[in-house]
This record gives structure tokens, sequence and C-alpha cells, in this order.
């Protein structure tokens, strides 16, 4: 199967020390964020688990460790926009990112790895021609190291609005002026633009609109044919090819601080379960508590023996 890491948090950037000493115990305890005493344990063997899928602004805690991944399956994806303290207060310099990008593709091969350039907004300083420039630089230093770039525009969530309030929609023009854009530059520096959750508007101009986090993603990465269960094949996202797997992640944890962050509520809460986060416990955060009714996930295998592709 695959294990999710990154839709609620980020683990490289803040966890890694805990997903090392549970990678090495062979299994985590995750909460269900909707009712906290519901909590499912998932074995973390290279048995069962055929791919780890990691979403990350700064992947270089997790650099120096890269044998630990070495039994598993792998797919990154790295986000580094051109945005400043302002809008993401705790993410590394665009420069280090990108240097640190170019290492962990080394480590895990060009199709395993992908480049998101998202969310996209506008304002009076990231306007379209700002974030026309600024992509086309990025690309041209990532040349060579990825096939991928997903780009989407901001989404208006709850959270979202509450802690970014100045943020506006962007107009179908505007999306479709930087997605022709983009999609022309990435092309010409070897990678392909997937929009996420964007429909099909930017099909007519070269994106592939079929989800970046899909089926045919893992296969590439694995060099292998999956054979996933139907329910997790109607788990998509709503506007995307995206599968929905299992994430070990948990909300209001993530320490980046975007200001357009879906996954976090407010700063209060952030701080206030990160000093409940213990490296030692099988929960990202905190420990057992009364009540608790753990299941075991179903897990196998997803790789089919039987079928053979040509890479």
């Amino acid at each position: 199967m695959i294990i999710q890491t990154g839709m609620r948090t980020d683990i490289p950037a803040f966890y890694s020390e805990w997903f090392l000493n549970w990678l090495n115990a062979g299994y985590v305890l995750v909460r269900n964020p909707y009712n906290e005493n519901q909590v499912t344990r998932y074995s973390l063997s290279p048995d069962v688990v055929d791919l780890i899928a990691f979403c990350t602004k700064n992947p270089a805690p997790m650099l120096p460790h890269m044998d630990a991944l070495k039994p598993y399956g792998q797919y990154w994806f790295v986000t580094i926009t051109a945005y400043g303290t302002d809008i993401e207060p705790h993410v590394p310099c665009k420069e280090a990112v990108m240097e640190d990008f170019k290492r962990l593709s080394e480590c895990v091969g060009v199709d395993s790895i992908g480049w998101r350039y998202d969310p996209v907004f506008l304002d009076e300083e990231h306007t379209v021609a700002w974030h026309i420039s600024e992509f086309e630089k990025m690309a041209r230093t990532l040349a060579g190291y990825t096939k991928t770039c997903v780009i989407s525009f901001l989404d208006l969530y709850r959270k979202v609005e509450r802690n970014f309030p100045e943020a506006r929609n962007v107009p179908q023009k505007d999306r479709i002026a930087i997605g022709k854009e983009l999609i022309r530059i990435a092309a010409q520096y070897g990678m392909t633009v997937r929009p996420c959750a964007e429909g099909t508007e930017l099909t007519t101009y070269g994106a592939d609109c079929s989800g970046c986090m899909t089926i045919q993603t893992f296969e590439t990465a694995l060099h292998a044919s999956l054979d996933v269960p139907k329910k997790y094949q109607s788990l998509k996202n709503r506007d995307c090819g995206c599968m929905i797997t299992a994430d070990i992640g948990a909300y209001d944890t993530c320490a980046h601080l975007c200001r357009y962050c879906y996954a976090n509520s407010n700063l209060a809460l952030v701080r206030e379960n990160r000093k409940k986060h213990d490296p030692n416990s099988p929960f990202l955060i905190g420990h057992a508590m009364p009540g608790d009714v753990i299941h075991e996930a179903e897990q196998r295998s997803w790789i089919d023996r039987q079928l053979k592709l040509e890479w």
C-alpha cells in the first residue's frame, strides 16, 4: 500500500526524528482527526508498504537518513515558491531548498520527485508578471532534476480565510495567462505541468490535468504496476485525479506557518500541539488517552507481481 506523510503537516521538516524512530519500530498510531479516540495502527513494514509519499517545504532534515528509506519506494513533492517570509514565515530560503532538491533527486531519481509551485495567488506585489519571472528562474535551476511541476491556484478554505483574510480568488483570465506561460517555461526545461485540483481548463495549453498524486505517478516511481483496492481508487480528490490513501500526519502541527495553509487552524493551537510532540511516542502528537480504541489497518502490498511493464 501507499503511506502518505504530507497532507496534514510537514514531517520531513519538523518530525523527521519521530518518523525515523517509528519507521525503525515498524508502526505508527494515527488519531482520526474528526474523532480523536479512534486510533489506527499502521504497519510500516516494507512487506506491506510499497511506497511512502512525502510533501515538504524542507527535505534537509531527512537527507542524512536516506538509507533508512531504501527498502521502500518513495515519491517526494517539494514545494518551492518565491514568496518571502511575510507569506511563508519559517520556510528556508528557496536557494537552499533548491540545492536540497537536487541532492534528493540524485538519491531517489527523477521519476520519484516533483516540484510544487503552489499555491499561486495575486496581489500588488505578486503579479502575473512576477510569477512568470520567478518561475522561470527556478525552473532553470531545477532543470534535469525532475520531470514534473505541480501548480495550483489559492483555494479560499475556511482556515485560509481566517489566517489570510486579504487573500482573493485568482480570476480565470489570470489563471489562463499564468498557466500558459508556466506550461511553456516548464516544457522548455523538460518538465510537464500538472495542475492540482484545477479541473481541465489548462489542458488545451499542454498541461497534464489527470492529477498529481495518481496511481500512474506512483507506478512510475516504483517501476511496477499496482493492484490498488477499489475503495482507494474511488477515494479521489473531487476536483482532481489524486488518490487519497492513509496519511500518518496530524492537522495543526506544521510550524512553517504559511499564511495560505489549509491544515492549520491558528498559531496558538500549532504551538500547543508542538509542545505535546514526543519523538518516542507512536503518536505524532501526545500519547495514549483514556477511551482510545485502536484498530489495525487492513494492509497488503499492492505491487502486481504478475504484470511486467516496460519502464
